[in-house]
């Protein structure tokens, strides 16, 4: 049963992804540009929720309280580090530094984040069902306005549509046999679990706030800040929800 879970949200939170970012860029420009900023908000509110109040918990309801922060600490170091050594950033719309790389090394970089993606649904499914479904929500949910601005950079690259929505398939489908991989190893070797989970609330909450939280800035007004504290508070509220039940 757990096994089917894992398979299913791994499919969800990479070809799921995919889909719905792909029928993103039939809309208008202009459409495009007021649900993006939306899908943002809502995902910081899922990500922090499901890092701060669900995985940091369970990995500290097994490990040392010590241990388990200084694996977010090293969680959130590796993965500045990371972006830095493959020159990738996340990107939301169409004006970004990272255009002027080339294509290759963005998908080289998705992939390792796609990767990681499939490791943490599959320890967070082996902690139990509710933690797998918040992680599995919430890697949803920023996978969506990620792949939207992937498809935005190879598209400005000079990839055709059909290549753009191949290749980004397939650095996205990374997801499902790391999912598998990370299921039956972590069944295995079951003391590992709280480590990844701490390493991957760290990776959600390095997203939220050095890849998400920036894009929200660069409007301002009332109506704008109503508008995305509105959606994150939705975000904390669905995670709090499934938690609760």
């Amino acid at each position: 049963m757990i096994i089917l879970l894992v398979l299913l949200f791994s499919i969800i939170g990479s070809i799921g992804a995919i889909i719905t970012a792909g029928i993103f860029l039939i809309f208008k420009d202009k459409t495009q540009q007021t649900l993006i900023p939306c899908l943002i908000s809502y995902a910081i509110g899922t990500l922090l929720t499901a890092a701060l109040l669900g995985m940091i918990p369970k990995a500290l309801s097994r490990i040392n309280p010590t241990l388990t922060m200084l694996f977010v600490l090293i969680g959130i170091i590796s993965f500045f580090l990371l972006e830095k050594t493959v020159i990738w950033h996340h990107c939301h719309d169409h004006e970004c530094e990272l255009h002027s790389a080339p294509g290759p090394i963005l998908l080289i970089g998705d992939s390792i984040h796609n990767f990681m993606d499939g490791i943490v649904i599959a320890a967070s499914f082996l902690i139990s069902a509710p933690i797998g479904i918040i992680v599995g929500l919430s890697v949803v949910t920023h996978e969506i306005p990620q792949e939207i601005g992937d498809f935005a950079i190879l598209l400005d690259s000079g990839y055709t549509k059909k290549k753009a929505f191949l290749f980004n398939t397939l650095s996205s489908s990374v997801t499902i046999p790391a999912a598998l991989i990370g299921y039956y190893i972590l069944e295995i070797i079951n003391t590992l679990i709280p480590f990844f989970l701490a390493i991957s609330a760290a990776s959600f909450i390095y997203i939220a706030l050095t890849d998400l939280t920036p894009n929200l800035h660069r409007k301002i007004g009332v109506r704008y800040s109503f508008t995305q504290i509105t959606l994150i508070i939705a975000g904390i509220g669905t995670i709090i929800f499934i938690l609760s039940l």
